[in-house]
């Protein structure tokens, strides 16, 4: 059986280490970005080898809806389609038996969670060896109590992606500093903040929206970040926006249009700093462009270059899999991504 696969970011390597029948013989992208990926050849979608080469396509890629309106494009026979996500108009090769036999028990059963399905999963014959061994008649299996859960019996202990590398980062060089006090825009509370709050720093939140419950050490100002109208000038020692900046201003939030959003706010920013104060910041880096409405993705260069009143301490890069620290600014200039972005990790200190 011979496979492509669509998309050569994480979700494809989970495919290939799940286990799979058959022989991958390359890679799409939609919009190629390279020309091999774990040694097999990257084809772009629109020159596809002959249909009678392969057997199926596995879109190993969440933008399932981008990728089905590409098939019909280009004239893809969407029975040979398996797709790994759920797609909103349609789906692809839709008989079981079929998908089960060239997926694998892992890969099927993260297909059928997707699905919200457990049937010819695991779930069922587990079911039926409980109620076999089960003498308690409280704890008999009802139907109307079925609560299904697939997806947990191959996933990992734990998640480490882009998320947890910038939080850990940020957080621990804000606890190394000594700040007892830091600012934060837009960052993850549930995350890097209470990372924060637990070595006890007093944390203020900037946030148009205001934060619903009480939590000691965790104060909130409502206002809108691109001005900080609320925040007196020179006054902020320790500031963090970790994956929040690259938003603002494409109207993703409820907040108005304005391609100057996030330079708006980069100005702001240093304004309302001390002089020697620390900002710590992270955005998608690579081949500079916005993908509108969900973000824009920065050269780093163009990041450092906007905040002229400060001194760059350390870029450092996350991706899902790492972080690399200390990366030259230039190294990631041509990375399209294709779904798997990478963070810059960007510390400054002010200057001036």
């Amino acid at each position: 059986m011979k496979l492509l696969v669509w998309g050569t970011g994480g979700i494809a390597k989970q495919f290939i280490e799940n286990g799979y029948a058959g022989e991958i013989i390359g890679f799409i992208e939609t919009k190629k970005s390279k020309n091999s990926f774990m040694d097999k050849i990257v084809y772009q979608s629109d020159e596809l080898p002959s249909p009678k080469q392969y057997d199926y396509i596995i879109v190993a890629n969440k933008s399932v809806d981008a990728v089905y309106k590409v098939c019909q494009e280009e004239e893809i026979n969407l029975k040979k389609c398996v797709f790994l996500f759920p797609v909103k108009m349609a789906c692809g090769n839709t008989n079981r038996e079929e998908i089960r036999d060239i997926l694998g028990e892992k890969n099927y059963t993260n297909y059928c969670a997707e699905l919200g399905e457990y049937q010819g999963t695991f779930f069922e014959q587990d079911m039926e060896t409980y109620q076999k061994l089960n003498k308690r008649k409280n704890f008999d299996i009802q139907q109307e109590y079925l609560w299904p859960i697939v997806s947990d019996k191959y996933a990992d202990a734990g998640t480490i992606e882009n998320y947890f590398w910038q939080d850990l980062w940020a957080a621990k060089l804000i606890g190394e500093s000594g700040a007892r006090e830091h600012f934060d825009i837009g960052s993850r509370i549930d995350g890097f903040v209470s990372h924060l709050l637990a070595m006890g720093i007093d944390v203020t939140m900037i946030d148009v929206r205001d934060f619903p419950k009480h939590v000691e050490g965790l104060h909130t100002i409502i206002d809108d970040a691109t001005t900080l109208r609320q925040v007196a000038d020179g006054s902020i020692g320790s500031i963090s926006a970790l994956c929040s900046l690259e938003h603002f201003g494409l109207g993703r939030y409820g907040d108005d249009v304005d391609p100057e959003g996030c330079f708006k706010c980069f100005a702001n920013i240093q304004k309302k700093m001390k002089k020697g104060g620390h900002l710590y910041i992270s955005l998608p880096v690579g081949k500079e462009r916005v993908e509108f409405n969900a973000h824009r993705i920065f050269y780093p260069a163009t990041v450092v270059d906007a905040f002229g009143e400060m001194e760059l301490i350390e870029f450092s890069c996350a991706t899902e899999t790492e972080i690399e620290h200390n990366v030259s600014i230039h190294k990631y200039d041509s990375d399209m991504h294709n779904g798997n972005y990478r963070f810059g990790l960007f510390h400054f200190r002010k200057t001036e």
